[in-house]
This record gives structure tokens, sequence and C-alpha cells, in this order.
């Protein structure tokens, strides 16, 4: 299985990690540790969640709404550098996805640095919401772990907050 690859999309390149210190995010609700935002510049909605050491996890979907994108975000060192493209492997369950994880720095909240893969693959969006944690693979960096729980709740309301976005 693979994640989508699309050059040139910078999807994610105005998403403020926190979103909730961005204007251009709107609260939609939270459940189970994930906070769900109306982001008005895509007319879309993103979920996200920030974990005890300050790690942002966030997921959504493109303006096209063709293709969903997930995105991890770090105050750790690392080095990432804005734009680079470099492989990966996601385990999920027992499904292995490869692709690309574009990198960002800058554009994001100060201090945060992270990356962002695409997808257009149902079974990950499905995987993410039903397992409770992920294994990241990057190219040039040790793997990491993602704790996935409340996905499942948290995925459902973004499709709440989208179709209430879409009927206004």
């Amino acid at each position: 299985m693979t994640l989508k690859q699309l050059a040139g999309a910078a999807v994610l390149a105005a998403v403020a990690t926190s979103a909730a210190a961005d204007s251009k995010f709107e609260h939609f609700g939270s459940v189970e540790g994930w906070n769900v935002f109306i982001d008005h510049e895509k007319n879309s909605c993103m979920i996200e969640s920030i974990d005890s050491l300050e790690n942002v996890v966030q997921m959504g979907l493109t303006k096209e709404r063709d293709v969903a994108y997930l995105g991890v975000f770090t105050k750790a060192e690392t080095s990432i550098k804005k734009d680079d493209k470099q492989a990966v492997a996601i385990l999920i369950g027992s499904n292995l996805y490869t692709g690309e994880v574009t990198g960002m720095r800058g554009n994001i909240t100060k201090g945060y640095t992270g990356g962002y893969v695409l997808t257009d693959d149902p079974q990950f969006v499905e995987d993410l919401a039903k397992q409770y944690e992920m294994i990241v693979f990057p190219e040039t960096s040790y793997s990491f772990i993602m704790d996935l729980s409340g996905t499942y709740k948290a995925i459902e309301m973004g499709r709440e907050c989208n179709q209430k976005v879409l009927a206004n």
C-alpha cells in the first residue's frame, strides 16, 4: 500500500501548530483528547491532538477534499528542513504504508518542526481510526510511536464538522 504523492501540494503550509493559537481556525468541539477545528481558509475541518511532551498530530482533508493529510510536529531537535522530501514507512495494525513525508519548518508555530504525508487510501484512514498506535519509520532518523487513542471518535467528529461546513 502506498501513500499518494502530490508534488508541490502545500497542504499544511498555513497550518499553525497548535490550531487554537491561529484565528483562521474556529474550535468546533473536543473528544477523547482531540480537538476539532474549522479551517476557514480551506473551508474544511481538521483534528488535532497534543501529547504531554507538546508533540502535535493533525489530520484533515485538503481544500479539494480528495486527499487526507497526517502531520506530526515536535519541539524536539530534528534535522527536518522545509519542503525536504524523504521516504517514510508507517505501520498501523498489520498494514504497512510507504510513501513520502514533506518537511515543514518556519511556516508553523515558532519552535516546531515536522512533516506531513498525503494519502487517498481509505484503508489508511480506517486504520488510523481503529488502531491505538502507529509506528513511523522515517528514512533518516529513528522510528517513533504515535498514540492514536481517541482517533475514531475524533475522525467521526471531524466528518460531522465537514458536513456542517459544506452545508453552510
